[in-house]
């Protein structure tokens, strides 16, 4: 996919545009950046985050999103990240790296940062003032300035800017950005319009925690794109449902909904994972860089509640027990 070209809407030519159907398809959750107590990268920890998520059977990570918390990173600390990531991955999984910038001039600077650091692919944020003419020249302008494959962060609660569903498939279409991490409710209704409008041209990874995952899979996602701290089970919801067992993924999703709920708080959400992580032996430590909101014990006696009544451990991942497809079917009639 990368290095060709396409003739976009515009009639110009850019180099690194994607002319095939996306390849990237399954779980490839956001991921949060590790901190020591004083506040510090903590390299190590990035390093045992990349092989738990390898050991979970994910398809990917993406690093330096929102939840990475990017925006409170040095430049040279996102280089620091991307590089430890990238090594430790080493091609045993995509690695997607979160671009956020004021203008295109600095998010061009991030992702040519990140092909230059081995990344697999980006996915992008809109710039301000968010009309479609703005949106349109920021997004053909990045994907042109790099060969790595560029997905649309479409996420307005936290942006601020809503991306027309015609333009993100126009923008398919003419293979500029043949990703969207759609996070713009109600996402099932957005989605459904993108597809129609490029078909065979866009592969669409839900978010907002997984809240939605399972009909984002029947309505024609290609996979998830999220933080839920728990990525085994978003491996087995999707492997389910790819596999043709329904049921059982419909199972799976619809008995840890209480925790994807209580994680998914915002505000918190990023401390309750990097709780997880902590409990896991992946992270030395739950830090959140400030600002930020506290999170105090009975917040995490409760979590930790809620996970075991969905019949997960917090401490260890392991497979959730499910019903054969057959049984299933056999107790709904």
């Amino acid at each position: 996919m990368s290095g060709q070209c396409v003739e976009g809407a515009s009639g110009g030519v850019a180099l690194g545009m994607a002319t095939s159907p996306p390849p990237f398809t399954g779980v490839h959750p956001i991921v949060p950046t590790p901190f020591l107590e004083d506040g510090s990268l903590d390299l190590e920890s990035v390093e045992r985050l990349v092989d738990h998520q390898v050991d979970a059977g994910v398809d990917g990570i993406a690093i330096l999103g929102f939840m990475g918390e990017a925006h409170k990173l040095t430049g040279a600390e996102r280089r620091d990240v991307m590089r430890t990531a990238v090594t430790r991955a080493s091609g045993r999984i995509i690695v997607w790296v979160g671009v956020r910038a004021f203008g295109t001039a600095g998010a061009i600077e991030q992702v040519q940062e990140a092909e230059a650091h081995g990344a697999d692919a980006v996915f992008v944020a809109p710039i301000a003032p968010g009309t479609a003419a703005v949106l349109d020249r920021h997004y053909r302008a990045v994907a042109s300035a790099t060969a790595l494959p560029v997905a649309i962060h479409d996420y307005p609660s936290e942006f601020g800017i809503t991306i027309p569903a015609d333009l993100i498939a126009a923008l398919a279409v003419d293979g500029v950005t043949p990703y969207l991490k759609a996070e713009d409710p109600p996402v099932l209704v957005k989605q459904r319009r993108v597809l129609a409008g490029a078909p065979g041209r866009i592969g669409i990874f839900g978010g907002l925690g997984g809240q939605w995952v399972l009909e984002e899979l029947e309505n024609g996602a290609a996979g998830v794109m999220t933080g839920l701290a728990f990525p085994e089970v978003l491996v087995d919801i999707y492997r389910r449902y790819a596999a043709g067992d329904t049921a059982g993924a419909s199972e799976v999703f619809d008995r840890v909904l209480p925790l994807i709920r209580y994680e998914f708080q915002p505000g918190i959400g990023v401390a309750l994972r990097k709780h997880v992580f902590v409990r896991r032996g992946v992270f030395g430590t739950a830090t959140v860089r400030p600002p930020h909101p506290s999170i105090d014990d009975a917040t995490i006696r409760e979590f930790e509640r809620v996970a075991e009544r969905c019949g997960l451990d917090v401490a260890r991942a392991a497979p959730m027990p499910v019903q054969a497809s057959a049984e299933v079917a056999s107790a709904k009639l």
